[in-house]
């Protein structure tokens, strides 16, 4: 696993040995960034269920000015910092080790992009955190959600303020977006 672009172009991150995380792949995170380089700049990116922290990693390289990454898994949450270690990335970046919805309760920052990839079997996790995220003061004006999840799974158009607005399916995963009315 690499990163793609950015000033990190082609670093190497190490990822917990395992079938514990899927990263997300690298055909599919260059999608994503390809939809959001209007907006990666200067942005303050929260990526949830963070792996192993390819997805935050990959907004820092092309420009965002922030990552946090929450992570419950041990194993996961010291690759991530590993990673972010050897890229110099501690001073931009915040990790935080706990279960999402309990994390999301914590913070107070606002957040221009949130990327959330929970195992696609706990279904349950993504309208808990989507409900979360359209009620909690985190997301900034103008802000967008994505979720990457199965491709035969489809969560729910709106939640809240937040309304799906895209949806793509690359493989076996898809890619929905949500942004707040």
């Amino acid at each position: 696993m690499r990163v793609i672009a950015g000033r990190l172009r082609s670093r190497r991150l190490v990822a917990p040995a395992g079938m514990d995380v899927r990263p997300t792949s690298d055909r599919l995170r260059e999608t994503i960034f390809n939809i959001l380089a209007p907006r990666i700049e200067g942005a303050r990116f929260l990526d949830l269920y963070a792996g192993t922290g390819a997805v935050a990693i990959e907004a820092l390289s092309r420009g965002a000015a922030h990552g946090t990454l929450v992570e419950s898994n041990k194993r996961s949450a010291r690759a991530i910092r590993e990673n972010l270690t050897v890229l110099s990335l501690e001073q931009n970046t915040e990790v935080v080790e706990d279960e999402v919805l309990h994390a999301l309760r914590r913070m107070h920052a606002q957040f221009d992009i949130v990327f959330l990839d929970p195992p696609y079997s706990l279904h349950g996790q993504y309208d808990a955190c989507l409900k979360q995220l359209s009620t909690l003061p985190l997301l900034a004006p103008g802000s967008i959600v994505i979720a990457e999840h199965d491709k035969r799974f489809a969560p729910e158009e709106s939640y809240g303020e937040l309304k799906r607005y895209r949806s793509l399916v690359q493989g076996d995963a898809a890619l929905s977006f949500w942004a707040a009315e």
